[in-house]
């Protein structure tokens, strides 16, 4: 299972290609899932998620178990998750291409906040990140303590 870990900051060159952290490139080498990630909280700035096939595959079967595959809603996430996202490879140095709809989905700018979030890498604006980042920095002691307990 990998383990993306960390914080870096990059930026975008002008064909939108973003290079990969070394650290996670061989465990990216075979392959790459791009796609949008679902944020149901308004506080949270949306998000691209880089992705191993097998990961994105785990994680998209995860979220769908347990709907009848026909419900409406099951036929909504799964348009979500299938249709917003992209299969591609890292070119010979390192990049992958966030294609213009991701880009604006997550509201992307040159400068970018790449961070390591367990299963999978997500790719924020740097100034949207930045804000967020020092909001949740301040409620992590309420959100441990309410771990566990239903609201």
């Amino acid at each position: 299972m990998p383990g993306f870990r960390g914080t870096f900051e990059h930026s975008l060159d002008a064909k939108h290609r973003l290079t990969i952290p070394a650290k996670f490139r061989a465990e990216l080498s075979g392959g790459v899932v791009l796609a949008a990630s679902p944020e149901t909280d308004p506080e949270t700035p949306r998000a691209i998620g880089i992705w191993t096939p097998a990961a994105y595959e785990s994680y998209t079967s995860a979220v769908l178990e347990g709907y009848n595959p026909a419900s409406p809603r099951a036929r909504e996430l799964n348009r979500f998750f299938f249709g917003n996202s992209l299969d591609t490879e890292l070119d010979a140095a390192n990049r992958v291409m966030i294609p213009t709809n991701l880009m604006e989905y997550a509201r992307l700018s040159k400068d970018l906040t790449v961070i390591g979030a367990g299963l999978c890498l997500e790719v924020f604006d740097r100034v949207a990140y930045d804000a967020y980042s020092q909001g949740v920095l301040a409620r992590v002691p309420e959100i441990a303590a309410s771990l566990g307990n239903t609201p």
